[in-house]
């Protein structure tokens, strides 16, 4: 596929993503593999509901001047497509349900069909100290990849990992999970007694 079509599906799935609150005005980010050793994801300046070619750098492996330019993530990103050879697609997210059921447990078993069927239980990653995340994260994140054969990662208040062969199904995957966790916030708010 080339560059200008990668890009387009990027930029159509990052409107589509901002629409829904997954990515915040400069909060997220998005990348493709173009080849083996080279990705082309958001720059840091990127505004995820107008993502255009200017907005997305293409990075070497090899790192150069173009990384100053590239999303805080490009790190995490470019260590997972370095490890992990199904990765294609990679998204960085902050749902809201998601992130908010994250605060308060430990695993998600979608109760609903959708999310039993597709996404079955996932346990969520406590990233214990936010101070030095970023650090760890690069080489955390895919190892949690690796470990638990799983393309999706529950961080606890920090968002969601994913990466995919295909884009959609990516996308498709996120938005069952994140349903899926809203219906758990709403079966629990069911669970509380009201006292007058």
């Amino acid at each position: 596929m080339n560059q200008d079509k990668l890009k387009e599906k990027l930029s159509t799935l990052s409107l589509s993503m901002f629409r829904k609150d997954f990515f915040g005005i400069y909060h997220g980010s998005i990348s493709a593999k173009t080849e083996a050793n080279r990705f082309i994801i958001n720059s840091k300046e990127a505004v995820f509901d107008a993502i255009n070619k200017e907005n997305l750098i293409e990075l070497y492996f090899k790192k150069d001047y173009r990384w100053n330019n590239a999303s805080i993530d490009a790190n995490i990103h470019h260590n997972i497509y370095a490890q992990i050879s199904e990765a294609k697609f990679i998204s960085f997210s902050m749902p809201p349900f998601t992130t908010a059921y994250s605060l308060e447990h430990n695993i998600i078993a979608p109760k609903d069909y959708f999310g039993h069927k597709e996404i079955g239980s996932i346990a969520i990653v406590n990233p214990k100290e936010f101070e030095n995340w970023y650090e760890r994260a690069q080489s955390e994140i895919p190892y949690y990849f690796q470990t638990n054969k799983s393309n999706i990662m529950v961080i606890r208040g920090y968002g969601v990992y994913a990466f995919n062969r295909d884009i959609h199904e990516m996308a498709k995957k996120l938005s069952i999970l994140e349903k899926s966790c809203r219906l758990l916030m709403l079966d629990n708010s069911n669970d509380l007694t009201i006292f007058d």
